[in-house]
């Protein structure tokens, strides 16, 4: 009898908390019916614990989480008597101490061991602890690109075999949410929010460098089901989408340069002033003393103003009417720009608008030689450009490159190449991307 009135409470408390969640739910839907429930669920110990730590004020949560990181400083020793804690937290008042130490038992994060008289830590307690350490621990590194810590989080779980598609996710929308921020950066035209864009970029691109390993470890796990591979070959997709935004920060930088405004022979420009005010913490004291006499306000009638605004508009009346019109010029003429870069680009471009294609993929040593390193490297740092929808979207003759039906292909491997200027290149190719519309062709002719 005593153990079904144990059960009892439980039992009720359990049918309670169904209830209550199911008010949040649409009639005729329970919680069983959505598969996100469930996993929630089966973790209720460690969000309790959460909430445990989290519940309440800003200080309170600060308090908790002091006592809680005290207690497990000390390794050496896996139980703590009262004595010992009083010692270590001798700095707090005896009352808030023992209603952090009562928190802590009742939602099981601390034990009291009654037949030593000890009290002992969870290992939730440690797990929830070490799991904010790692988050503490990323914002004291000032990871501008908000990826270290889920790049953690997959390294780790990928280390002991655990890695999940859910992880996975996060680190594919953090990577995606990035390329749209510089995307947006681009298109703003500002160049502060581009030199801060790239910075960005650079810290973000450093993470991607680091964390290609493990999304190729995880590829190449023959233990992870078809999820966790798409989820990766998708991580890898935007990791690329990432890594080629350079050649559109080096174009939107170089545009803003040719656009600078540049105050007579003083060298100083118009982004030299803008720092230098963005620099000043008081930009209103830059007016102190700089008006020799304080402004005097004038008061005038509602009837004085139409007598002035009136004069005004007839004085413009007569001057517009019985002046000539000013004598006519020829527009300034603008000198063509005929650079070597742009000469060559259209040189280029007509080449491989020239090109038949074929069916199998062109070496890159066949499209970028024979030239000089010069006009080598020039044709290589436009082969991103190739199927750039941001691109292909404006005018002029990148954009007519980026609308050609051919696709570049790169391996990070070099190879030996047999010519005046260059000695080794990249393996890559160049491959049409009309070779699989030649089954569709008779469709839409009959569509015609």
């Amino acid at each position: 009898m005593q153990n079904l009135s144990e059960e009892t409470p439980v039992q009720t408390d359990q049918t309670d908390h169904d209830l209550a969640l199911q008010t949040y739910f649409k009639s005729g839907i329970t919680p069983d019916d959505v598969a996100a429930v469930s996993p929630l669920r089966r973790a209720q110990p460690v969000l309790q614990a959460f909430t445990a730590l989290f519940h309440g004020g800003f200080n309170g949560v600060l308090l908790r989480l002091l006592v809680l990181r005290e207690l497990t400083a000390d390794v050496e020793t896996p139980a703590l008597s009262r004595a010992d804690i009083n010692a270590k937290l001798g700095y707090l008042e005896a009352d808030a101490l023992e209603t952090v130490l009562s928190r802590l038992r009742t939602t099981g994060l601390l034990v009291w061991d009654a037949s030593q008289s000890v009290y002992r830590i969870t290992p939730t307690a440690r797990n929830v602890l070490a799991a904010i350490e790692s988050l503490l621990q990323v914002e004291q590194q000032g990871d501008q690109a908000e990826m270290s810590y889920m790049l953690t989080q997959v390294a780790g779980a990928q280390a002991v075999g655990g890695v999940s598609v859910e992880q996975l996710h996060h680190l594919l929308g953090r990577l995606i949410e990035l390329t749209e921020e510089f995307s947006d950066a681009i298109a703003s035209g500002s160049e502060f929010q581009l030199r801060t864009a790239q910075q960005k970029w650079h810290t973000a691109c450093d993470w991607v460098e680091k964390g290609s390993q493990i999304i190729h470890a995880i590829t190449n796990d023959s233990r992870a089901d078809s999820a966790t591979h798409r989820a990766a070959q998708a991580i890898g997709r935007a990791q690329s989408a990432l890594l080629n935004m350079q050649g559109m920060f080096s174009r939107a930088l170089n545009q803003i340069e040719r656009q600078r405004v540049h105050l007579g022979q003083s060298g100083l420009s118009t982004t030299d002033i803008k720092t230098w005010l963005l620099q000043r913490d008081d930009l209103a004291s830059l007016a102190d003393n700089a008006l020799a006499h304080p402004v005097t306000p004038l008061f005038i009638t509602p009837s004085e103003m139409i007598d002035v605004a009136e004069s005004e508009l007839l004085a413009h009346r007569v001057s517009a009417v019985g002046g000539a019109l000013p004598e006519g010029e020829n527009a300034p003429e603008i000198a063509k720009d005929d650079s070597d870069a742009l000469l060559e680009l259209d040189h280029w471009l007509a080449l491989l608008t020239g090109t038949k294609p074929t069916d199998k993929p062109t070496p890159l040593q066949e499209i970028l030689l024979p030239a000089s390193f010069a006009i080598a490297s020039y044709r290589a740092s436009l082969l991103p450009l190739l199927g750039d929808i941001n691109e292909s979207a404006l005018q002029g003759a990148t954009a007519a490159l980026a609308r050609l039906p051919l696709e570049f292909r790169s391996k990070d491997k070099m190879q030996k190449v047999h010519a005046e200027h260059v000695a080794a290149m990249s393996i890559a190719s160049l491959a049409s991307t009309t070779d699989n519309t030649e089954t569709t062709e008779p469709e839409e002719k009959h569509d015609d």
